[in-house]
């Protein structure tokens, strides 16, 4: 089958045509012609079978032939997604898709300024990609409405619905015309997630072209059991052992993907991490570097990971199992994209077995086991003593490997010296000024030993108009006349 018996139009086959598609992916042939018809549907394929093309390129015909014109600050199609980087893949795709058509396309989403985003939408926009969090924010400064959505696309359905984004999609949901088309994409759909959908959904067509949770079948998976302390040593071994075009490593937090990427660069092995954390700028650098081969390595938690569509990618490593079973399959599914293969290794630590079960269960395959390698500990060893002394196996620093302590600084009598914000009295190398006649300092009190004593509560103080404050030593006195104090 091909794209011209799937009944898109003339502007549509000659964009496919510039980007060298022939030939619809199973996901695209099913889905196409239901989207043309005006159908409601959810669609279930693994991640990489060209989802997006399936909705973005029927929605695109059936916005030129409805002809309406935008109005400003309104948009005739909604997509939403979980992420930035997905947000910016769907809208690159759309745009190469429109480009024969006068359609226009727009992402709204954080880590910009909100400026930005307002001026994007002022004239009004064709396809809008955004993440719920922002869009609301648009729509509540009056900025966007959403009364003439034509077509809503929930990319990633699963995690639209279950990581936090259900109360925005009811907003959201409720600001759009009844009358629209509904479209849900997603790789994976477990029943308490699709009956959730079946509520935004009219009489929807399904299409789900391979087994719900199933996992690439061009991917070979392996698995090795491995205390967790050990993890970090056994990641830099597979690295130095293993050829690799392209790595994703995943991890269940970000400091944890922050703290692999720094021990990988102890040993010499060069990545970069994508998490919430991370600024725009930052996130787009990383995934530069990681499409250009110039990092080949990128660290990466689940969300991040949404919209990470890179070519070539030949291995996926679980540094740390995820602990949501559905989570394995879109992260494995990251390699053996377009008809590649790819390989996809576990470090699975005593506690994560039951993960590893619940895997299993929901993939109905068993992982095959790999034992370490025979040498590990030898390695293991060299590794570590060889490892830059400021990234430890642990994440605090063992009082050891400290250095030695500062020495703590005394007065010269022998006295504990007093401190406020400028530093002991009298001694400018702390950052406290030397004490004038009549001044406490702006270093703190003077000491007992060797200096005017104090004035007793009640009394009159020497040197001015009050001598300051008695506790953190900002002291204020001046050379007026003593002050008694009631």
């Amino acid at each position: 089958m091909s794209f011209q018996s799937l009944g898109l139009s003339k502007s549509i086959l000659d964009a496919l045509a510039a980007k060298n598609y022939e030939t619809p992916t199973p996901i695209q042939r099913d889905a196409i012609p239901l989207v043309l018809e005006g159908r409601d549907l959810l669609g279930i394929a693994q991640t990489g079978t060209g989802k997006t093309a399936a909705f973005v390129l029927p929605s695109i015909d059936l916005l030129v032939k409805a002809n309406v014109r935008r109005r400003p600050m309104r948009c005739r199609m909604l997509v939403l997604a979980p992420t930035r980087e997905l947000v910016s893949q769907i809208a690159d795709n759309a745009r190469a898709y429109a480009q024969h058509s006068k359609l226009t396309v727009a992402t709204v989403f954080g880590g910009v300024p909100v400026p930005r985003n307002v001026r994007d939408v002022a004239a009004g926009v064709d396809i809008l990609v955004a993440t719920p969090g922002r869009l609301l924010d648009l729509i509540e400064q009056r900025c966007l409405g959403l009364g003439e959505v034509e077509i809503l696309v929930l990319d990633e359905a699963d995690q639209m619905l279950d990581l936090g984004f259900i109360h925005a999609l009811r907003r959201i949901v409720s600001m759009v015309p009844k009358s629209r088309q509904t479209l849900f994409f997603s790789a994976t759909m477990p029943k308490d997630i699709r009956e959730l959908a079946d509520k935004y959904l009219t009489d929807p067509a399904t299409v789900a072209v391979t087994p719900v949770s199933s996992t690439a079948e061009r991917v070979e998976q392996y698995v090795t059991h491995v205390q967790q302390a050990e993890k970090q040593t056994l990641l830099t071994m597979f690295f130095r052992n293993t050829k690799i075009d392209r790595a994703l490593v995943f991890t269940r937090t970000k400091h944890g993907a922050d703290r692999v990427v720094k021990l990988l660069a102890a040993n010499g092995i060069a990545s970069n991490a994508i998490h919430g954390n991370k600024s725009q700028p930052q996130r787009e650098k990383a995934l530069a570097a990681f499409r250009n081969g110039t990092v080949p390595i990128m660290v990466a938690t689940d969300i991040a990971a949404r919209g990470i569509d890179v070519s070539g990618v030949s291995h996926v490593v679980n540094f740390e199992l995820p602990n949501v079973s559905e989570q394995y399959v879109h992260r494995i599914g990251r390699t053996a994209r377009a008809g590649a293969s790819g390989v996809a290794f576990s470090f699975c630590a005593d506690d994560e077995r039951a993960y590893l079960k619940g895997i299993e269960k929901l993939t109905k395959q068993k992982v095959e086991v790999v034992p370490l390698p025979a040498d590990f500990l030898e390695q293991s060893a060299q590794i570590k003593a060889s490892r830059a002394p400021y990234a430890p196996d642990r994440p605090e620093r063992l009082p050891s490997e400290r250095g030695p302590a500062r020495p703590r600084a005394t007065h010269a009598h022998g006295a504990k010296p007093a401190h406020g914000r400028g530093g002991p009295v009298g001694n400018p190398a702390r950052g406290g000024q030397p004490a004038r006649e009549g001044q406490g300092g702006r270093g703190g009190q003077p000491p007992r030993e060797g200096g005017a004593p104090r004035p007793a509560a009640g009394g009159a103080r020497p040197g001015g108009s009050g001598g300051g404050r008695s506790r953190g030593g900002r002291g204020r006195g001046g050379g007026g006349a003593p002050r008694a104090t009631a």
